[in-house]
């Protein structure tokens, strides 16, 4: 269960003193820097006075932040953010029914612990035993859950709005539109009700008025592309559309790479380290694996498609001559619940990242959590996708081989073995070291002494703001 939010106020009015009054009851006997030492120290403890009368009205209807998020305004350089208490009709009240919210069957155990999700059992021998507990079987659409959770906790949440650099909105956008997209019986009205509500509720917030949203950022657990309904009868919802939302910060597992208030997040993985020591040992487990096939592919062919590229890949990995290792995931084979994908990364040095049935995939994250070195077709599927979370140098932790080429017949294991092998040990280092940029940790209050994706993700958009106040600032 969710913890209570923070209740949205704005500073009172400090109350109307009539100073002239006050002093009626001094004698006019008394000597003159007397008189004057008197009101200056009667200022001071009126002013004290409103000050802490406006605290008190402030917090006496929030719960206290932990004693540890009791920090100093130096470890939070970049700012600090507010949580709206949004009514629980826009995100908790949607999870406590999470048996609706797929027409094929309750999601209840998807987004249990947290979002987490259940247990990953089944890895036990695959990875280190002491690392079992840090793994779950996690849905690619929990961001919103776990941005949640990890936001009520965050070192540089504020209670005090008038403090804030940002606003988040916890509204659980994908998972209000996930059970209005695969049925004919709901209309776009229905597809939009709850991000028409959601915005009138925040519109109506004092701190919304002061920026008209430019402060403003939240989490949306889908694609953009499920947010952009341009026409009636088609797919998603018209969230991002809407008047209002335009200029909200919007953080996405894909983005519009045109859009600048959409910023890529990583698709959550499996695994969520409870300490730095869990990432640590991850990454010497996955640096030092034998990895005995040069290159894997993990994917389900699209039988209605064209020249299907997925069909490409899996034609060259089954022609490889062992080179190769394949994960056909046609049906339900890669579901939730099997090692398969993740042996199949352990044990390569490479792992084709064709685009998925949008331009990213979550594979992605799973591919470079395991050390193997992703393989990329299509520049939107990562590059301009996650800037912040991955190297500026695309050439250092990947390969990119144009899919035209591939089209046109290029060997894909030819290019792989052309690679020096100190080129792909520095590139796998690379992989390995970019890992808590990408993994979203276990504790609620984040990693101690190091940085995760939702640190990398909320100080990027405090940064970003903090740059929007500068004059000239322009996007």
């Amino acid at each position: 269960m969710l913890p209570l939010s923070d209740t949205p106020s704005y500073k009172p009015p400090k109350p109307e003193l009539d100073r002239k009054n006050s002093f009626t009851t001094l004698k006019p006997h008394l000597p003159r820097t007397w008189l004057i030492f008197f009101v200056f120290f009667l200022q001071i403890l009126l002013l004290l006075t409103a000050r802490n009368f406006h605290t008190s009205t402030v917090l006496t209807t929030r719960q206290p932040l932990p004693e540890s998020h009791a920090i100093g305004d130096t470890e939070c350089l970049s700012g600090k953010v507010f949580v709206y208490d949004l009514p629980k009709f826009f995100n908790t009240e949607l999870l406590e029914n999470c048996h609706e919210l797929n027409p094929w069957g309750s999601r209840c155990d998807t987004y249990s612990n947290d979002g987490f999700g259940r247990s990953a059992t089944k890895l036990a021998g695959v990875i280190p035993e002491s690392l079992l507990g840090a793994w779950f079987w996690t849905d690619q659409f929990a961001s919103e859950i776990i941005y949640h959770n990890r936001m009520l906790n965050y070192r540089c949440r504020t209670l005090d709005a008038e403090a804030a650099t940002a606003y988040y909105i916890p509204f659980y956008a994908g998972l209000a539109v996930g059970k209005y997209l695969w049925t004919e019986n709901y209309t776009a009205e229905d597809r939009d009700r709850h991000c028409h509500m959601m915005l009138k509720w925040v519109h109506d917030q004092p701190y919304w008025k002061k920026s008209d949203g430019w402060d403003h950022f939240i989490t949306m657990g889908r694609i953009t592309w499920d947010f952009r309904r341009s026409k009636e009868e088609g797919w998603g919802s018209r969230c991002i559309y809407l008047p209002g939302m335009r200029n909200i910060t919007r953080l996405l597992i894909e983005r519009n790479s045109w859009d600048y208030f959409d910023v890529g997040v990583p698709y959550p993985t499996g695994f969520h380290p409870t300490s730095a020591s869990d990432v640590t040992t991850w990454q010497e487990f996955v640096r030092t694996r034998t990895r005995a096939t040069l290159f894997c592919f993990a994917g389900a062919t699209r039988g209605l498609i064209k020249n299907d590229f997925r069909g490409l890949l899996l034609n060259q990995c089954y022609n490889s001559s062992g080179s190769c290792r394949v994960v056909d995931c046609g049906g339900s084979k890669c579901s939730n619940g099997t090692s398969l994908i993740l042996e199949s990364f352990l044990g390569s040095d490479f792992c084709l990242q064709p685009r998925g049935d949008s331009f990213t995939r979550r594979s992605i994250f799973d591919c470079m959590i395991a050390g193997s070195i992703p393989v990329f077709f299509w520049n939107r599927t990562a590059y301009s996708q996650y800037e912040w979370f991955l190297p500026g140098q695309p050439e250092s932790y990947s390969v990119f081989i144009d899919k035209k080429e591939v089209l046109n017949g290029k060997s894909i294991k030819e290019v792989l073995e052309k690679l020096k092998e100190d080129e792909v040990r520095k590139m796998r280092e690379k992989v390995i070291e970019y890992i808590p940029r990408i993994v979203y940790a276990k504790p609620h209050e984040g990693l101690e002494g190091m940085k995760d994706a939702f640190d990398v993700a909320v100080e990027g958009v405090l940064n970003r703001i903090k740059d929007q106040e500068q004059e000239g600032f322009k996007w």
